[in-house]
């Protein structure tokens, strides 16, 4: 996916401000060139798409540069496009195999029992709550 991002140039006074027009509220900058406020920006759209997906929020698909160039509020600012892997949008089922010691197991798996998960279930719940 390809998101375009608006980018505001720096001054004395501020950072290069980062904008991405079709994540409302998904916003990032750098304080020391372009070419961070686009890394950072790759980051923001990231996370941005991470929280809708786990909050259930739909994902916007991304607009065109020409349609956004056309707003006023974009007068004067940069474009580039952020490239964002398909990946942190899918939530295909994958069996992994991991290796843990075996009391590690013993305590994972009696947390999701108590939790009433399963193994799985527990790890992947950890892993989107903390």
């Amino acid at each position: 996916m390809k998101y375009p991002i608006a980018i505001e140039p720096d001054s004395d006074t501020q950072a290069w401000g980062v904008v991405v027009p079709d994540l409302p509220g998904c916003y990032s900058a750098s304080d020391t060139g372009i070419d961070d406020a686009i890394e950072n920006a790759k980051e923001a759209i990231a996370l941005w798409i991470e929280t809708a997906l786990d909050t259930g929020a739909a994902v916007p698909p991304p607009g065109s540069i020409a349609a956004h160039q056309a707003n006023p509020e974009f007068a004067g600012w940069v474009w580039a496009i952020v490239d964002i892997d398909p990946a942190v949008m899918d939530d295909t089922i994958e069996r992994v195999n991991i290796t843990l010691p075996r009391r590690i197991l013993a305590r994972i798996d009696a947390k999701a029992r108590a939790a009433g998960e399963s193994r799985s279930g527990y790890i992947a719940q950890l892993a989107l709550t903390h």
